[in-house]
């Protein structure tokens, strides 16, 4: 083999390729949550509770839909903002279930996912050194996209007595001048805590008095038990202050679709589409018609999958305090977040260990910000089997944990 004398090595390459790095993407952390799935990944003899993705296929009804769409030659770009019909359908769908109310024409926009709403909300608002108040623990990607967009993100705690909930006295205890955003996420992704009508009125009226901008991410509001979501754009003037994200991936089991879609007022929309238009021009045509198969004929599916959801909780929760682990009661998404404190491990000692040593993958509740070490995230959006055999060997892990 002929080696060019002026030839780099690998390694020499490599840095000077990550000397061309902005110092921000530098410096943000790969995904705590990918990091276990992906040690999990390829071994079957390991329990999987660490992704949040339902278990479920998405509907034979949706997936038809799709498919007879792409035989009729449903290929081409939408409208960026979305198709007429799943704008349309989106907008009688959050009124009817959440008694929320958009125009259609002006208040929503097709994403690619929630997770693309939330990038585009986010850069539309942050203008640099602003500050976004993110109640923590929470789902991972609030804290990266705001330091992206040029904003400085700011964590309050949320704690286990309070059932994980957002307080007036902790969100008042962050605010400052730069204060321009604050993150909501109930029901609550690691937590699964949710907030009622009267959790939000004290919530609602700091915002108001300390001219804050809402972004609500709403992903798992379908995914309740015993009490009904409560969008915080239904409380009394907030709903000019607030941009509702959700999507189809978590209640319509339709995460590999992709499809999100955001709402706000008709001037904060336009500013989200102009980004919008510049990065994914639109969703996908295909992802569009299931997404409107799904909402106009799928609630059943949906109410089924998520009866079966409740089940598994009830089923997660008792297992997991009958082998000696504190847990709150979630009462919505689909995940457990019990204590390990009482182990003496910290969370990635204790996830670490059981993936080694009782082949269960569960994340490790400090991946998650302020508040999440001393817990651990169980995803039960698997089969009751599965849930039942890794709770068996969780017992039996924590059992020689205690024998030394």
């Amino acid at each position: 083999m002929i080696v060019n004398p002026g030839q780099r090595s690998e390694q020499e390459v490599g840095k000077s390729m990550n000397s061309y790095l902005a110092p921000l993407v530098r410096e943000i952390q790969p995904s705590g949550i990918r990091r276990f799935f992906d040690l999990a990944s390829g071994n079957k003899d390991i329990i999987t509770l660490g992704v949040g993705e339902p278990d479920f296929i998405t509907p034979w009804h949706v997936r038809e839909a799709t498919v007879h769409s792409l035989e009729r030659g449903f290929t081409s770009y939408t409208s960026n903002s979305g198709t007429p019909e799943l704008r349309e359908a989106i907008g009688q769908y959050l009124y009817d279930n959440f008694q929320v109310a958009y125009e259609p024409s002006n208040q929503i926009l097709v994403t690619v996912g929630g997770s693309e709403a939330i990038d585009l909300a986010l850069r539309a608002l942050i203008a640099p050194g602003d500050e976004v108040l993110v109640p923590a623990p929470c789902y991972l990607p609030y804290s990266p996209l705001t330091s992206i967009a040029g904003g400085v993100p700011v964590e309050i705690g949320t704690y286990a007595k309070d059932n994980f909930k957002i307080t007036a006295e902790n969100l008042l205890a962050k605010i400052t001048p730069k204060s321009k955003v604050l993150i909501l996420n109930y029901p609550s992704n690691p937590t699964g805590g949710i907030m009622t009508y009267e959790d939000w009125l004290p919530i609602a009226k700091v915002v108001e008095d300390h001219d804050l901008l809402v972004i609500s991410d709403e992903i798992y509001a379908e995914l309740t038990y015993g009490q009904k979501h409560v969008s915080f754009a239904s409380i009394p003037g907030m709903m000019d202050r607030t941009i509702l994200v959700s999507g189809f991936s978590k209640a319509f089991a339709m995460t590999g679709w992709r499809m999100g879609y955001v709402c706000a007022h008709p001037d904060l929309i336009y500013a989200m589409l102009k980004i919008h238009q510049y990065t994914v021009m639109c969703a996908p045509i295909m992802g569009q018609v299931a997404a409107l198969e799904a909402l106009t004929n799928g609630i059943e599916e949906k109410d089924r999958m998520i009866d079966s959801y409740n089940q598994r909780r009830r089923l997660v929760v008792q297992g997991l305090r009958d082998i000696g682990l504190e847990c709150h009661e979630p009462q919505g998404a689909f995940y457990a977040f019990p204590s390990v404190e009482s182990t003496g491990l910290s969370s990635d000692e204790f996830a670490q260990r059981l993936l080694v040593e009782a082949k269960v993958a569960a994340v490790p509740g400090n991946v998650f910000g302020l508040g999440g070490e001393g817990f651990l995230r169980c995803s039960y959006a698997t089969s009751v089997a599965n849930l039942t055999e890794a709770i068996s060997r969780m017992g039996e892990f924590i059992n020689k944990l205690k024998m030394g």
